[in-house]
């Protein structure tokens, strides 16, 4: 018993972990980029491709374009650095959204 408390300490100082350097990025944040949404309208009704994909990615100033086709599950996490684009099944643009 006495050589389990002379080593737990040393245990425990095992698990410890350092604080992250300040330059570590957030998850969900991308230097210089912040998904905006004004205007993004423009591009419903068009075919989801990866031409309209850039086009949406530039507009919004968004790093992460992400797809959501019909019948698929989406976290719900909110990414400032991400746009969202949902299809339909003839895989036309329904709705783009921020996050």
């Amino acid at each position: 018993m006495r050589n389990v408390l002379l080593i737990a300490p040393a245990l425990l100082a095992a698990c410890s972990t350092a604080p992250a350097p300040a330059d570590t990025p957030v998850h969900g944040v991308t230097p210089g980029h912040k998904c905006e949404s004004a205007g993004l309208d423009r591009f419903v009704g068009q075919v989801g491709n990866s031409e309209t994909g850039a086009a949406i990615k530039d507009a919004s100033h968004a790093a992460v374009l992400r797809w959501a086709p019909p019948g698929v599950m989406l976290t719900m996490d909110f990414r400032e650095d991400r746009v969202t684009v949902w299809l339909d099944a003839a895989n036309k643009i329904t709705k783009v959204r921020c996050g």
